[in-house]
């Protein structure tokens, strides 16, 4: 007699068999999103405690009582904060769409290998990452020659072109297809219809991800406005910020001797939540595109 060997018991449709590895992994990266989650609900936890429950229960991430006072103390004037959100978005929004454009337009032709200007170039582009004109130079050109200081270009113009964005633009672009190009080139396109009809729309990871970056960049900087800005209308959102905060400590410390109240840790925890807000929104609106233009774009070029 044969015993013929039984197969296995098939699995129901729609059903799949659920490995320990998985498992595993699947956990692990749980655990890895709440260690990144965890300083977030901190902050925004703090932010809504008062200043005497943070002085004697520390950081909890959850409030034992819920209260906006940071909030109403950092809004007091909820107009400047407005005007300083309105330069901002205005800064990033422009700085941005101006930023990927240019530095696309330069890594195009980098990227080509029938370009006879690509090394030297490259090796333009690539001494910024090692040395840069310093402080005092950058000063003098933008308040004596350009004189865009107290303007809303002294605040895009600095960022507009970056280095290691270049460099990743044309590591992308050397890895589109060339016989596009050339197939785009023998039907008769420019090289500014294939460029924009064709480069550009294959390369949409990359560029969300500059976008991104340039955003974070702009949106980030305080710098910039503590060199070149003077005018009250014209400060940005961190520069407002940073000031409320150093305004926060200095009255802290004096208010003490009056025995006043000032929240300032939950203020300053507030102001971060204000700060952070918005631009995670924009990392959540690029985030499908994200990862594949740092891959895709970190490891083609030469």
């Amino acid at each position: 007699m044969v015993v013929l060997p039984t197969k296995p018991p098939r699995l129901r449709a729609g059903y799949r068999r659920v490995r320990p590895g998985q498992i595993a992994i699947h956990a692990s990266l749980l655990l890895l999103s709440f260690l990144f989650l965890f300083p977030l609900v901190l902050l925004v936890s703090a932010s809504l405690s008062s200043e005497t429950d943070i002085s004697r229960y520390g950081f909890t991430l959850v409030p034992r009582r819920v209260t906006f006072d940071a909030y109403q103390y950092v809004l007091q004037e909820p107009s400047q904060i407005l005007t300083a959100y309105a330069v901002t978005i205005t800064v990033t929004a422009i700085g941005t769409a101006a930023g990927v454009l240019v530095m696309a337009l330069l890594a195009y032709p980098l990227s080509r290998p029938d370009f006879s200007w690509r090394r030297p170039l490259s090796f333009v582009v690539f001494f910024t990452l090692l040395f840069s004109g310093g402080l005092v130079p950058l000063y003098i050109l933008v308040t004596h020659y350009l004189q865009i200081n107290n303007t809303l270009w002294a605040l895009i113009l600095p960022y507009l072109v970056m280095p290691w964005y270049v460099f990743l633009l044309r590591a992308y672009f050397a890895g589109l297809p060339r016989e596009l190009i050339d197939a785009a080139k023998v039907d008769g396109a420019g090289e500014w219809r294939i460029f924009f009809q064709i480069v550009v729309p294959l390369s949409r990871p990359a560029l969300a991800t500059i976008a991104l970056f340039c955003a974070l960049t702009y949106w980030n900087d305080w710098y910039l406005a503590l060199l070149f800005i003077n005018n009250p209308a014209l400060v940005p959102l961190q520069y407002l910020l940073y000031q409320i905060s150093t305004n926060i400590q200095t009255l802290q410390t004096s208010s003490q001797a009056f025995g006043v109240t000032i929240p300032a840790l939950s203020a300053q925890m507030a102001i971060a939540v204000l700060a952070i807000g918005p631009i995670t929104l924009a990392f959540l609106a690029v985030q499908k595109h994200f990862v594949s233009g740092i891959t895709l774009g970190g490891v083609k070029g030469d």
